[in-house]
């Protein structure tokens, strides 16, 4: 097990890995002030429980790792310009991995 921070009471607690299985990761579509579109999704890649620790509600406190996914669906043509290039890679750089030099 491992001791974390609880950012509730500021103590040293153990975190406890929860085994989890996602249902579902929904999409969530953002339009933008700009005229762009975006979509989002979060995905959870861990979850563990602060030992001791509970919300207002005598809930058990949880904490979640998570990536974000953006998309952009459409942007302005106004916006848009040149698709970006990797900086650090050269022609003859195979795209399996990092130039070995």
């Amino acid at each position: 097990m491992v001791k974390i921070v609880s950012p509730n009471s500021q103590r040293e607690v153990e975190a406890v890995p929860v085994d989890f299985d996602a249902k579902m990761e929904p999409w969530s579509t953002i339009s933008l002030e700009d005229g762009s579109v975006i979509k989002l999704r979060t995905v959870v890649t861990g979850v563990t429980r602060l030992e001791g620790e509970h919300d207002q509600q005598g809930h058990p406190v949880y904490m979640v790792n998570s990536n974000t996914i953006i998309r952009v669906v459409s942007a302005p043509k106004e916006l848009r310009g040149p698709p970006s290039v990797p900086t650090g890679r050269s022609s003859g750089t195979p795209s399996g991995g990092p130039e070995v030099r």
